[in-house]
């Protein structure tokens, strides 16, 4: 069981770190369900229900609950994590017609603070400067702003 964790962990992990939201959805559900069945493992094996009036004074041969009891919080805890990502994945959907995660001014911001301050000569290395949000030749493709204002008037700040 531990591979199967391991396995769900890394395809999670994987899917979460992709810039597409109906994949990170699919990460955090992964993780979710890696996390109940580690719990559920380490339970050991299955035994007597853990009712104390049943038992008697042996204990031995009953079953841990606690696992159980933690299975169950991961369980609606993961739910209520893969509906607030699904709930985030439809706004993303709605205001830009894409599932893809873009970079915002910030982190664009941050990128040409990287590359100017480089102690490297940047013409070495013009892919560097593409993944940066730079054109080789030092132009800023990717513009400071939306490519298409007219798609959404509420943000150009007239409204406010």
């Amino acid at each position: 069981m531990i591979v199967v964790v391991g396995g769900l962990c890394a395809v999670g992990v994987y899917l979460v770190t992709s810039r597409v939201l109906s994949r990170i959805v699919l990460g955090f559900a992964l993780l979710g369900h890696a996390v109940v069945v580690a719990l559920i493992t380490s339970g050991g094996p299955a035994g007597d229900p853990p009712l104390a009036d049943q038992l008697g004074g042996d204990t031995s041969d009953s079953a841990n609950p606690l696992p159980q009891a933690l299975s169950l919080t991961a369980i609606v805890i993961a739910f209520g994590l893969t509906l607030f990502v699904l709930a985030l994945a439809r706004r993303q959907q709605e205001l830009s017609g894409s599932d893809l995660v873009e970079d915002d001014l910030e982190d664009r911001r941050i990128a040409r603070q990287a590359i100017d301050h480089a102690d490297v000569e940047i013409d070495e290395f013009p892919s560097d400067r593409v993944d940066a949000g730079l054109s080789p030749d030092g132009d800023d493709h990717l513009g400071d702003g939306d490519p298409d204002p007219d798609r959404h008037p509420d943000r150009d700040g007239a409204d406010s």
